[in-house]
């Protein structure tokens, strides 16, 4: 490495996956709060915090930015497309984005409302580690060193466990061989957030690799002090408590807990929402509300009515719609609602409803993505998540999918995925998209459960359903209560949004954030067996409505047919410059998928034309027979006789003889180059060439290649 001039650099490090883990500072990124470069293998990532110097007035949430970008040059490539520059956010930028910022966002006091914008930059990729749970790292390591307040740090690994083995930070090899591929965060006493999968694992898996993961973050976060040690991290701003603020909190507290806690008994949300709306516009109209306190003042009457709620549940054990903490909601599921729809389903708990769509397409549909992790990869099964306004009563328009669609749509695709049958088996692209009906909670679990159904009513061979819960948490020092299915509600003022979907058999996705400082083991195992009872609870049912896939597909899917030929025979198939393909193409309108190795698939819109095109394929293939009857075009015609044509490249001989009972003085009278005539086969000599005859052909007789001359 070439160096000019003096730098000063401050690094710590540790080893996971036997390969060192480092973090850097110093020399980088100087203007920003704070800037740390992390490293594992070749695969470095820049992340760089910036808090604004002033509060934003009149606001009621934390302002936290986080922004992950993957840079093309990291990985030796130039951008695709006509733009040779990285544009928008990808998919996964998104994804990987919600990762770093969900674990940090709880680790924020009250009442701090600083800008806070986290940038994270892929510098250089290699082809063992990704980069995503560095950035999660170098998130918290920035913080650490910034002026923020923030209450870390934290930090986040993933687990894969390959031959009964838990491995931290997996290799991209590791990890395909894994049947476990999730990233824990925490700080060094609690779990903060767990994102990720698996095939079927039970929950005693689960906790033991999100406590595996524990340890390994705990060595993170020794490296993280150890850099604010060295480096001299900045002096953290301190959030002072305001007394107007409290004393409004006492003004409100007096008019309005006891109407709030008669309005919590009311069952139906949007008759309870308004009826808080009420108490909250009547308490504020008998209140002297200082110039500038319009928003804060909305934010203290939220307060209370989430510690109203939350004593209402510890204490009495009931919930805020009259469940018991365990219960679930009334559940509603109906199958093959519209007829040009390849498979569909409604599946409804409460006030939550997904509507859910199954579409199965040819190859060369897939959906094509390009990512440091898989490079350019086709995508045969995607899940696609709609929230539309109407779904919670909202007079708006939609808008184009936000984060939270795509991030509640990759949970959906990662729960469903392992049960997708491979190409081999059912050789179609796979789209299912969930239009969220009717919102009250668990909206992205009410969407695994109602796709597993749409797929089954596709006829998609899965072998199993899979089904969704989401848990809550309600926790006050040492007492807490979890709740299966949780409201809306119950998410946004609860501690914990705990999502589990699976088969009977095991977990197939799994995603938490937690909203308190962590969660201990004891609390996640209660948590995890909890939801395995309400998953199978919710199986039954699914199961009840649709005990299998479907034993045929729509009549509106598309038709694939699945021929074997010898490799050899795939050059015929094609033709001299594409002719033979282009000519079933064209005549019957399929696509036609050809392999080196004579797999030959056909794509049709309907059976009739699907079998047309197998047809025309098989006579392109077929020997010729003595004694079968066939079509041919005349190529040459001489005294002695015709050229007949019968299959491409594959030449008869017509003697002037066999072209009637009649005696023929000449081929050339009756017979003309471009003629189709149906022939019979009265000879094949030692090197296969074929003799024919007009004369032999009986009325009724059916040539074997129709096909390639109609």
């Amino acid at each position: 490495m070439g160096e000019v001039g003096e730098i000063t650099v401050v690094k710590v490090g540790t080893e996971v996956n036997g390969e060192p883990l480092t973090i850097e500072t110093d020399y980088i990124a100087k203007q920003a709060s704070g800037a740390v470069i992390v490293r594992q293998g070749e695969t470095a990532v820049l992340v760089a915090a910036v808090v604004s110097e002033e509060p934003q007035a009149d606001i009621d949430f934390f302002p936290l930015t986080v922004e992950y970008r993957e840079k093309t040059y990291a990985y030796g490539k130039i951008p695709g497309g006509f733009v040779k520059r990285e544009g928008k956010p990808s998919v996964r930028e998104i994804l990987v984005s919600r990762l770093i910022d969900r674990p940090i966002r709880p680790m924020f006091p009250k009442g701090f409302f600083n800008d806070v914008v986290i940038t994270a930059m892929t510098l250089s990729a290699d082809d063992k580690y990704d980069p995503d749970v560095l950035a999660i790292v170098g998130a918290s390591a920035a913080l650490h060193l910034s002026e923020a307040p923030f209450e870390g740090p934290i930090a986040g690994v993933r687990v894969a466990r390959v031959n009964g083995q838990f491995i931290a930070n997996p290799t991209y090899q590791q990890r395909n061989e894994s049947d476990i591929d999730i990233v824990v965060a925490g700080s060094k006493d609690a779990i903060v957030m767990v994102e990720g999968g698996s095939e079927e694992v039970s929950e005693e898996v689960i906790l033991d690799a999100i406590m595996f993961a524990h340890d390994e973050i705990k060595k993170l976060i020794d490296i993280q002090e150890e850099l604010r040690e060295k480096a001299g991290g900045k002096e953290k701003i301190v959030v002072e408590t305001d007394e107007v603020d409290l004393q409004l909190q006492q003004q409100l507290e007096q008019l309005v807990k006891d109407k709030v806690r008669e309005a919590l008994n009311i069952l139906d949300k949007k008759e309870r929402r308004k009826k808080l709306s009420e108490i909250f516009e009547e308490a504020v109209s008998q209140i002297e509300v200082p110039e500038g306190k319009e928003k804060k003042i909305e934010t203290i009457y939220k307060d209370i009515v989430s510690s109203v709620m939350r004593e209402k549940v510890l204490k009495e054990k009931v919930r805020i719609d009259g469940r018991k903490p365990d219960e679930i909601r009334p559940i509603w599921i109906r199958t093959g609602l519209f007829p040009r729809i390849h498979g569909s389903a409604i599946f409804t708990r409460g006030q939550t409803q997904a509507f859910v769509a199954t579409t199965l397409g040819a190859p060369g549909e897939e959906q094509i993505e390009e990512s440091i992790e898989e490079g350019e990869e086709k995508k045969r099964f995607m899940l696609h998540y709609n929230f539309p306004p109407f779904s919670v009563g909202e007079a708006r328009p939609p808008r184009a999918p936000s984060r939270r669609e795509i991030g509640h749509g990759n949970l959906a695709e990662r729960a469903i995925e392992p049960l997708i049958p491979p190409e081999e088996e059912f050789p179609y692209v796979i789209r299912v998209v969930s239009e969220i009906l009717e919102s009250n909670g668990s909206t992205s679990m009410a969407t695994v459960c109602g796709a597993s159904l749409s797929l089954f009513d596709a006829g998609v061979p899965m072998k199993k359903h899979v089904a969704g819960i989401a848990m809550g948490l309600l926790k006050e020092e040492d007492e807490y209560v979890i709740l299966t299915d949780i409201l809306g509600d119950e998410d946004h003022l609860g501690d914990m949004d705990f999502k589990v979907a699976g088969t009977r058999d095991g977990v197939t996705s799994i995603q938490m954030d937690i909203k308190i400082k962590g969660l201990t083991k004891e609390i996640l195992q209660e948590a995890l067996e909890q939801a395995k009872k309400a998953r199978l609870y919710i199986l039954d049912l699914m199961y009840e409505a649709m005990p299998q896939p479907r034993p045929e597909l729509s009549p509106h899917a598309p038709k694939i047919i699945t021929m074997r030929v010898l490799p050899e025979k795939i050059p015929v198939i094609i033709g001299p410059s594409g002719k033979n393909i282009k000519k079933i193409i064209e005549e019957t309108g399929v696509k036609v998928d050809l392999q080196p190795d004579g797999l030959v698939r056909i794509y049709a819109v309907d059976g009739e034309s699907g079998e047309k095109a197998r047809q025309m394929i098989e006579e392109l293939i077929m020997d010729i027979e003595l004694g079968e009857v066939y079509m041919g075009k005349v190529t040459r015609v001489e005294d002695y006789g015709a050229f007949v044509e019968l299959l491409p490249g594959k030449l008869s001989l017509l003697h002037v003889s066999q072209i009637s009972p009649e005696r023929v003085r000449s081929a050339k009278d009756k017979i003309k180059v471009g003629d189709v005539l149906t022939v019979k086969v009265i000879d094949i000599d030692e090197q296969g060439r074929a003799k024919v005859s007009l004369k032999e052909v009986k009325e009724g007789d059916k040539p074997k290649n129709k096909f390639l001359f109609e």
